[in-house]
């Protein structure tokens, strides 16, 4: 969808966040990006600092970010959870919440993320799937709004950073019914039930294994249950020491609270296969993807 067709109509929308409602006669005369995104994809995070970054620098000279919002999975469709992402990620932009996939089908989009670049008449004149190409995607907004500088220097942190693509020799993999593959790469120890989007612990004490080959290791995981669920990384058998990831401790402990993507390893040194094992203190997580990065 580019080159001649319109802005399409954004009144599926089932939300807003930080902005009243917008329209494409509304946005005319300014130049806009819409950015497709759900808080638990990795390709988004890593592309976010960029996002953010092209709002914060060109929103003088006209430019208006808007993020879609759609969830891939059904607990990505809460209010509160995606308010909180768009917190923790600075995102002080609008953010359309797109539940019933309205606004998704109105682009005729397939992807997350995915850029969209609007010009002042409404008119879509490129667009780019996934991450990378930041430097023509920024030159496509100097261009559409009519200026001419340096590039806005990013560096992403954390789940933001970039992936060793060098070394990522693991794909994303879901446990659901509904894409899961079994796989030697991992397995199930204790009492798990699978559903369609997850599979969900039903005893305490129970864990999964995953061999894998990246720099990071990432699982997207929910609270079934109201109380947070402690748990327990381990790398090649071994607390992970200087590898643990954002959200788990040297010695391993993490605390499961909210449904969104938890980094458990980050290796500081030599990428090789490694082994991680996670297990859960008590019933009712929900795990859903490993990506890695």
């Amino acid at each position: 969808m580019s080159g001649g067709v319109h802005l399409p109509a954004l009144d599926g929308a089932t939300e807003w966040l930080n902005t009243e409602p917008l329209d494409p006669a509304g946005l005319r005369g300014h130049v806009v990006v819409v950015n497709f995104w759900t808080l638990t994809c990795i390709n988004w995070l890593r592309q976010e600092p960029y996002v953010r970054a092209w709002s914060q620098a060109y929103r003088d000279d006209g430019l208006i970010v808007i993020g879609v919002h759609t969830p891939e999975f059904s607990f990505e469709q809460e209010l509160e959870g995606v308010r909180e992402a768009t917190r923790v990620r600075g995102i002080d932009y609008p953010v359309a919440l797109d539940n019933d996939y309205e606004v998704w089908s109105a682009f005729s989009n397939h992807y997350w993320p995915a850029l969209y670049f609007v010009d002042t008449d409404g008119i879509i004149r490129d667009q780019h799937f996934g991450e990378g190409r930041y430097e023509h995607s920024e030159h496509t907004i100097q261009r559409l709004l009519g200026v001419k500088r340096d590039h806005v220097a990013v560096e992403g942190t954390g789940v933001e950073a970039p992936a060793d693509w060098h070394h990522l020799r693991t794909p994303e993999t879901y446990l659901g019914a509904a894409r899961g593959e079994r796989s030697d790469h991992w397995s199930l120890d204790g009492r798990w039930r699978t559903g369609r989007e997850s599979v969900v612990l039903e005893e305490a004490g129970g864990s999964i294994t995953y061999r894998f080959h990246a720099r990071d290791a990432h699982l997207v995981l929910a609270p079934g249950v109201r109380d947070p669920i402690a748990f327990r990384v381990l790398l090649d058998g071994e607390a992970p020491g200087p590898s643990h990831g954002a959200d788990v401790d040297a010695e391993g402990n993490g605390v499961l609270r909210d449904g969104r993507l938890y980094q458990l390893l980050r290796e500081p040194g030599k990428v090789r296969e490694r082994t991680l094992e996670i297990t859960f203190l008590a019933p009712g997580a929900e795990a859903y993807a490993f990506t890695f990065g």
